[in-house]
């Protein structure tokens, strides 16, 4: 039994595997160019300086990417290399979508297409408010890349063009591996790699969202804020906040911050939003791209953000016999708590 499938032939129906997904390369391939458009033609969003910083974008990932954490946390404690690094991911991102609509190295441009996918997946699988928006992204730009690796851009596209012209390149293996032509498939080949990205996205709903058993969970529809390094003393009060969930396109807005003393319940501070929105700038040091800063009604906390906030002054006796415990208050009601420690 010969378990070759042949992708595409030239014989009754030529390139029918690429005519039949020409519709899937077209917006597949805009999808990808559109990137690059929206980021450089309609808008300057490669600019650290401007609003919409793609990089700020790439910063929101941090906090539950799945593998590429460390990747990301280099890039966006060095700003210089994330500059670059998102004005060669932008470039990448527009020849491959350009070339992918013209069909020019059809089956090279759907394995940049499978890794930029990959890419999206892993770092930013787990963001969506009202559905799972990033991870089908990034999950069906893996099936997509995949479909046309096999598909190769058929009678519609500039490899075929070139490859008509009968030029000696054409009838080499590499011309068809990377760019357009008939190809014997194995079965088992096709079969595992459907079964590869079935199991690649079977994975990472279940690992992101929850969706294949237990619990579903969205982790972007409410803010939470991680507290760390927290201490008080009589001349100051000192804390790390980190936003690890919550919607990436506007920040958690703190309006309160108070600390209270554990055996009396008696609040030693008590800051409000009119206060919290006064502070200095020297008062908040950032870590990351995504910046801590005051606001007209408090402290703003973007996604993916890290801060050391510095509130001088207490102005009240710190027992250390006692326990004080710090609260900081949301205004969608949420309340996050840490106790702290004294002195510096």
């Amino acid at each position: 039994m010969n378990n070759n499938v042949s992708v595409s032939t030239e014989n009754s129906r030529p390139d029918i595997a690429g005519l039949l997904a020409l519709p899937l390369r077209l917006v597949v391939g805009w999808t990808y160019f559109s990137a690059f458009w929206r980021r450089v033609a309609l808008e300057n969003k490669l600019d650290p300086d401007v609003s919409g910083y793609v990089g700020e974008k790439f910063n929101h990932f941090l906090p539950h990417a799945l593998g590429i954490k460390p990747i990301i946390g280099f890039l966006i404690e060095h700003p210089d290399l994330l500059k670059w690094s998102m004005i060669i991911f932008t470039v990448v991102e527009g020849i491959t979508g350009l070339c992918l609509m013209a069909g020019i190295l059809t089956r090279a441009m759907s394995v940049s297409v499978f890794l930029l996918a990959l890419g999206i997946l892993l770092g930013s699988g787990w963001l969506g408010t009202t559905c799972l928006d990033e991870w089908q992204i990034g999950i069906l730009g893996i099936a997509s890349g995949l479909t046309l690796f096999l598909s190769g851009g058929g009678r519609y596209s500039v490899d075929h063009y070139v490859a008509e012209r009968h030029d000696t390149f054409t009838k080499r293996n590499w011309f068809t591996r990377l760019a357009s032509g008939p190809v014997d498939v194995s079965r088992h080949l096709v079969l595992g790699g459907a079964a590869a990205v079935l199991a690649i996205a079977l994975f990472t709903n279940q690992y992101f969202h929850g969706g294949l058993y237990g619990p579903l969970h969205n982790k972007s529809v409410a803010p939470v804020i991680e507290i760390s390094d927290a201490h008080i003393s009589d001349r100051d009060l000192r804390f790390t906040v980190y936003r690890t969930e919550g919607v990436d396109v506007y920040g958690s807005f703190l309006v309160g911050v108070t600390v209270t003393e554990s055996e009396t319940g008696r609040a030693v501070v008590d800051l409000r939003a009119d206060q919290l929105s006064r502070l200095p700038a020297h008062a908040i040091t950032n870590h990351y791209i995504a910046a801590v800063k005051t606001g007209a009604h408090g402290v703003i906390v973007p996604l993916g953000a890290k801060a050391e906030l510095n509130i001088e002054g207490p102005h009240v006796p710190i027992d250390p016999r006692h326990h004080y415990t710090l609260s900081l208050a949301d205004v969608s009601g949420a309340v996050w708590v840490q106790r702290l420690q004294i002195g510096d």
